[in-house]
């Protein structure tokens, strides 16, 4: 694979979606949870979404429980945590794993393509965020107590970039 539009996932709401669909757009992508210390990081991505949105901006949330079973079981429960409790209007994907033999491709790459401390592959927590470029990169990985609003400077430098 050679770009994150090489992957499709299926939607919170059921139906899969290619992210070929997202093409020329500045994406983060993050493993959430809705029990989780990490949580209300919710409420700063969805202003992020609500914020660049217009300059070509999205949001992906990608519902993870491989962390001490931090998020509800159904797809129905999760998206009413997070409109209730946030407002999340960003996309948000059906539940998936992000580590171990059964982790989603998308997260295969993304954990190939950006590596953690010390160059370790494996996502250690909920909220780790990935920001990939208009052409599909990935420019950076951001550790999950990694606020939301302090990566602002590089979503802004990643929308200037024209492809």
């Amino acid at each position: 694979m050679s770009s994150v539009y090489d992957f499709s996932a299926e939607r919170l709401e059921g139906g899969v979606q290619s992210l070929r669909d997202y093409q020329g757009k500045v994406l983060l992508i993050v493993n959430t949870a809705s029990k989780c210390g990490f949580t209300p990081q919710f409420a700063g991505l969805e202003t992020l979404y609500q914020e660049y949105q217009v300059k070509g901006f999205e949001v992906l949330g990608f519902p993870c429980d491989q962390f001490l079973n931090q998020e509800l079981d159904s797809a129905e429960a999760i998206g009413e945590f997070c409109q209730r409790n946030y407002g999340v209007d960003f996309p948000m994907f059906a539940k998936v794993d992000v580590k171990g033999n059964e982790a989603h491709p998308l997260f295969k790459y993304l954990t190939q393509e950006a590596k953690g401390i010390l160059g370790s592959e494996a996502i250690k927590w909920n909220f780790t965020k990935f920001l990939i470029g208009r052409d599909g990169q990935v420019i950076g990985r951001y550790a999950p107590a990694t606020k939301p609003e302090t990566i602002r400077a590089d979503i802004e430098k990643a929308l200037a970039v024209q492809v």
